[in-house]
């Protein structure tokens, strides 16, 4: 037998519409752990709003991980210890965060498990944070309290103008840093060499699996990296469309047990 790695995006992929991952999905991403297989997780969610997944998963049991930060940040999660991960050099910071206020939309990042934002709190930083199972913390300085490497800032805004800012921070930063969506209002920036992908390739590497045995499933912007890449591309029914034109595979909702169909199907 050949080991997999199951790779999943969390939202609208692994759980579904309530953020639940289903009984039969459980049962079966189980199983396939107890059979030697790996799962992983890849999410732009920091690692706090992953923890609970994981956990449902046995993750730290059966030796999976967990991606976060679209790739920023790689979790071991049999030892919580990162096995890679890239940063935004701090002077980007201000260099972000002065668009975010001279265009009145929002900026976040995350520190010692809090969501930290220097800009007005809006609906979409709330649920960012109700998301994670973070606090968002307001600080009055914030180019003075964010004096560290950021893994990733999360910038905010209304789906209308949000691919507009999209662009014009893509044009200011790029090819420095990242900046894509992964919903219609949020707009993530990591550092150069960032996406869900090069950290899977990254990963693959470290535990010595092949790129033909992976199998990525997703359904956002920020997923279509690691779809196009994975041995097997997967986009669930739900995913954008972009996301369905470049899959090898296009697979139930994820209100349908669609990862389950992946399974039974890729590998059972």
């Amino acid at each position: 037998m050949d080991k997999k790695i199951l790779i999943l995006d969390i939202d609208g992929t692994l759980v579904n519409s309530k953020k639940e991952i289903t009984p039969n999905t459980l049962e079966h991403l189980l199983k396939i752990q107890e059979m030697g297989h790996i799962v992983a997780l890849a999410s732009g969610r920091p690692y706090p709003g992953m923890k609970k997944y994981a956990e449902e998963l046995q993750l730290d049991k059966f030796g999976g991980y967990a991606i976060s930060f679209n790739g920023g940040r790689v979790i071991n999660c049999a030892t919580k210890e990162a096995v890679f991960e890239k940063k935004i050099p701090n002077s980007y910071a201000k260099i972000i965060y002065d668009y975010a206020v001279e265009h009145g939309i929002g900026m976040v990042t995350y520190k010692d498990n809090k969501v930290i934002t220097g800009t007005e709190v809006d609906e979409y930083m709330q649920y960012e944070a109700r998301l994670n199972w973070m606090p968002i913390e307001k600080v009055e300085d914030f180019i003075g309290f964010v004096d560290f490497d950021m893994v990733k800032c999360l910038l905010t805004a209304d789906p209308k103008v949000a691919p507009e800012h999209e662009k014009a921070l893509y044009d200011k930063l790029s090819p420095n840093l990242n900046v894509f969506r992964s919903e219609p209002y949020f707009i993530e920036i990591t550092t150069q060499g960032v996406d869900k992908a090069e950290s899977i390739d990254n990963l693959l590497k470290i535990i010595g699996i092949s790129r033909e045995n992976s199998i990525c499933c997703g359904d956002g912007f920020n997923d279509l990296t690691m779809v196009k890449y994975g041995g097997v591309g997967v986009a669930m029914d739900n995913a954008q469309q972009i996301v369905k034109d470049n899959a090898d595979y296009i697979t139930a909702s994820c209100d349908e047990d669609g990862i389950v169909e992946v399974i039974n199907k890729f590998i059972l």
